[in-house]
């Protein structure tokens, strides 16, 4: 057993529901930090994966980034999620290990015993990745996107565990400097602009 394995052990002693309010406060100074990061897609999650905070551009890669959608079931149930991601097995084969290291301290958590037994009863594979009992720790990824606007999109994330929080992750994603899909993000943020730029229906333009 390596490590990860080795601490989960001793912790132990299709349709997509609605969003849900969870009743976690993100700290004002990371909704801070959020906004002021216009050019990076981020979100914060909590342990379940229940997305509480989400920049523009972030909610711009899927439309899962979304405060109250949890997230691993998105991933998991949603077929645009596979369309969305190139590297739909390997995020689905961490998330999944990740949310066991996250249950093996916590046997008598209700929401994530919910959360399992959800997904066990939704999701093949969910139940396939379960039954081998892998563990892992959060770490940075590189996610491989088919973003239907921009193309395939390749972006770094770096996950923050945030103070004085229940677990709260914060994530945040940027594209490798000198690369196409800097070019590409960029892209995609200028559209998020000129689509807010854009009367909205039933709204006369705005007049000259």
């Amino acid at each position: 057993m390596d490590a990860d394995e080795t601490a989960y052990l001793r912790g132990l002693a299709q349709e997509l529901p609605a969003p849900r309010r969870t009743g976690e406060k993100v700290p004002d100074s990371i909704l801070e930090l959020i906004d002021g990061l216009p050019n990076n897609p981020a979100y914060v999650q909590n342990k379940y994966t229940d997305c509480l905070a989400v920049d523009p551009l972030c909610a711009a890669l899927s439309p899962n980034y979304k405060v109250g959608v949890n997230l691993l079931t998105a991933v998991l149930l949603d077929p645009r999620e596979r369309e969305l991601r190139r590297d739909w097995d390997d995020l689905t084969e961490e998330g999944v290990a990740i949310l066991r290291t996250e249950l093996g301290p916590n046997v008598n958590d209700p929401r994530l015993k919910e959360l399992v037994g959800d997904l066990s009863v939704r999701s093949e594979r969910f139940r396939q990745l379960w039954a081998r009992h892998d563990v892992r720790p959060r770490k940075s990824r590189l996610s491989q996107l088919t973003h239907p606007e921009v193309g395939d999109l390749e972006l770094r994330s770096d996950k923050l565990t945030i103070g004085g929080t229940d677990s709260m992750t914060l994530v945040i994603s940027h594209a490798v400097p000198g690369s196409r899909d800097v070019e590409s993000l960029a892209l995609l943020g200028s559209l998020i602009a000129s689509n807010h730029e854009q009367p909205q229906p039933n709204q006369p333009s705005p007049k000259d």
